[in-house]
């Protein structure tokens, strides 16, 4: 007997288009028409060699083409951000070939993530300039320089195309008119940024234009200049020659969300179909860790901290709350976890209570800078006696050790610990402390009250696997004590018995 596949009654789902207008761009500084920007030369150039640009390529013309009155291009820089796979190579060369052939700037320099994928770039900018009829008219039989380190494209109009290797000789000693950074998310020093954009300080109409899939935690440039470029559009502040066009899923989103992956795929539904990137998406919601960070990085173009993050960002993100409960009310539910940066530089105090299945989490205090655990040793009973908590817990194995022996010798002062408060080792189960965060966060049972110090340290806690299971590394340029002290607090809320009943009064 055959068994044939069910078919569905249900009518097939409309058509997911990409979005043209990016989700986060600099506004123009007036309305923008064939007088006020370049672009639309740009986009007639494109369909006269019959390469027409896409819906989003035009808009992005439009505005990174914006002028100013005097004719200049408004920016200097200009950043855009989109995922891989829609169309940024062949924009760059048909941009290439307008500033060549309609600009006719004297000098064009192109960078990429090595020197043989810029001159990769090269060549195949020349093989589709020698393919156009109309350009080639403009080309002398000998159009290039192949000498090695001398590499030039040019025309009879005497605009040259040149390729730098991405370090610090990249573009020394020559005076560039537009700069094509390709790539910027692979630029983990500023060297040729200094090297190539300095090199426009004397053009009075230079551009530099960085297109690029957002990077990791290593993409110093791209950051910086995204930061930048994102206060001035929130504050008005700061660079207005700088310019944005950001092409991404909104953070928190659901990787599988075809909306979300809409907003960072503008040639989705033209281009790409949503069933080439929806399994990868399953595949990476599933999997969580490593294989979902280079989704969000690579296909909805987002920024993630860490690329082996402990602690879902998103899951976090969507654990805070305005409005926390106060814990002082619940007393004889609430759990304490101090520890101390590796560094000894920081040191952090939280508090738990698991209330109803969730457990809710603030941090009491914090000490920072060298020397702030002497402090923190001054401070911690005084608090400790206040908060009156069921239990007190720390990390022998951790540099919280030497806070603890201290505070266990006090000579002459108050009991140590206060009374009804029992100070608990977290021991042999700190794998188990670390991982279980993870998992209470992941499965929505923690909240949190957006504290800032805390979340940048939860956003910089990485894995350092230890066979099967991981703990928190310490190992790195950012202290994560917050982290650690909120698993502690967290596990030791969780495994809490409940509060004994009242006494009875004859």
């Amino acid at each position: 007997m055959t068994i044939s596949p069910a078919l569905s009654t249900s009518s097939a789902p409309a058509a997911v288009l990409g979005h043209t207008v990016p989700r986060l761009w600099t506004p123009p500084l007036r309305e923008l028409t064939p007088d006020t920007s370049y672009g639309f030369e740009l986009i007639d150039f494109a369909r006269s060699i019959d390469w027409p640009l896409d819906p989003y390529q035009e808009w992005l013309a439009i505005h990174m083409g914006e002028l100013l009155p005097d004719g200049r291009p408004r920016f200097r820089t200009y950043l855009a951000l989109i995922a891989r796979q829609n169309g940024k190579s062949l924009f760059c060369k048909l941009l290439i070939l307008y500033w060549m052939f309609v600009d006719q700037v004297p000098l064009i320099v192109g960078t990429s993530t090595s020197r043989d994928m810029a001159k990769v770039s090269w060549r195949e900018t020349i093989e589709m300039a020698e393919g156009i009829d109309l350009l080639r008219a403009e080309m002398a039989p000998l159009h290039t320089r192949e000498t090695i380190g001398e590499e030039a494209f040019f025309n009879l109009a005497g605009s040259r195309y040149r390729f730098a290797a991405p370090n610090r000789r990249a573009g020394r000693s020559l005076t560039v008119h537009r700069a094509l950074l390709d790539e910027l998310r692979e630029h983990s020093t500023w060297d040729v940024w200094n090297a190539l954009v300095k090199a426009m300080t004397a053009v009075p109409d230079a551009q530099a234009i960085c297109v690029t899939n957002q990077g990791d935690m290593n993409a110093v440039v791209l950051d910086s200049l995204r930061d930048m470029a994102i206060e001035y559009i929130e504050t008005g502040v700061g660079d207005p020659r700088l310019g944005l066009a950001e092409w991404s899923a909104p953070n928190g989103c659901d990787p599988t969300d075809p909306d979300a992956i809409a907003m960072a795929n503008p040639n989705l539904g033209r281009r790409i179909e949503l069933d080439s990137i929806i399994g990868d998406a399953m595949r990476a919601k599933r999997a969580g860790g490593i294989e979902l960070a280079g989704f969000r990085t690579e296909t909805l173009c987002q920024r993630v901290t860490m690329l082996d993050a402990a602690i879902d960002e998103d899951a976090w993100t969507a654990a805070g709350t305005d409005t926390p409960i106060d814990l002082a009310d619940h007393r004889k539910q609430v759990a304490l976890c101090f520890d101390v940066a590796l560094d000894m530089t920081h040191a952090t105090l939280v508090a738990a209570a698991t209330i109803d299945g969730t457990t809710h989490v603030e941090v009491v205090q914090t000490w920072n800078g060298y020397g702030c655990t002497k402090q923190m040793r001054a401070d911690l009973p005084g608090l400790v006696e206040q908060i009156k908590p069921r239990t007190l817990a720390w990390f022998p194995g951790g540099p919280s050790a030497s806070v603890a022996a201290d505070l266990a010798k006090r000579p002459g002062r108050r009991a140590w610990p206060p009374r009804r408060v029992v100070v608990e080792e977290l021991k042999a189960e700190t794998p188990a402390v670390c991982m279980g965060l993870a998992e209470v966060v992941l499965a929505g049972e923690v909240q949190h009250p957006k504290d800032d110090v805390l979340t940048g340290h939860v956003k910089a806690t990485q894995k350092l696997m230890q066979g099967d299971r991981w703990v928190f590394t310490r190992r790195g340029s950012t202290p994560i004590d917050g982290t650690y002290a909120l698993a502690g607090a967290v596990h030791a809320a969780r495994t809490l018995p409940p509060p004994p009943p009242p006494l009875a009064v004859a």
